[in-house]
């Protein structure tokens, strides 16, 4: 698989990533309702498009010229050195590759100013937290609300860049 910029032909697809991911993550966590509803909002492909014109943002997919195996988005925040890791997803079918770090070193490499990467992760989410923690990310805080707007909890994990 290669790293490219997602374009929006690519959003279907990786919709139908994002959802088929979700669902084998979380179901077991949230349920099958609330995971559609949530997949429903954050995946839609309005969502996912406009993605691809925000500002200091970078959306991108592993491809390999047959299926999206991976997507990640990351975008500054208010403080420009702070990068958000909103998204980053392998297929199931496709985890423990080197799709994920791929992805990962491809963020960072993409915001050269950046000191910090910041990323929510579900805290069931054992691989996710294992991941990222093998990654040099560490805790940083809690919030109550990953997203901005799903009222669910999340850990903070933070890397810093440079």
């Amino acid at each position: 698989m290669f790293i490219r910029t997602a374009g929006e032909r690519d959003l279907a697809a990786i919709r139908a990533l994002l959802v088929e991911t979700w669902h084998a993550t979380y179901d077991a966590i949230y349920g099958v309702e609330r995971v559609t509803a949530i997949t429903d909002d954050w995946h839609s492909i309005a969502s996912l498009k406009a993605r691809l014109t925000r500002p200091n943002s970078e959306f991108l997919v592993a491809d390999d010229g047959k299926r999206i195996g991976g997507t990640a988005f990351a975008a500054a925040t208010t403080d420009a050195k702070i990068i958000m890791l909103n998204q980053l997803y392998v297929h199931p079918a496709c985890q423990r590759q080197g799709i994920g770090q791929a992805l990962l070193e491809e963020v960072e490499a993409s915001f050269p100013e950046a000191q910090t990467l910041r990323v929510e992760v579900e805290e069931a989410n054992t691989p996710a937290v294992a991941f990222y923690r093998s990654r040099g990310f560490l805790p940083a805080s809690n919030t109550a609300d990953c997203g901005g707007s799903s009222g669910l909890p999340a850990l903070i994990l933070e890397k810093p860049l440079g």
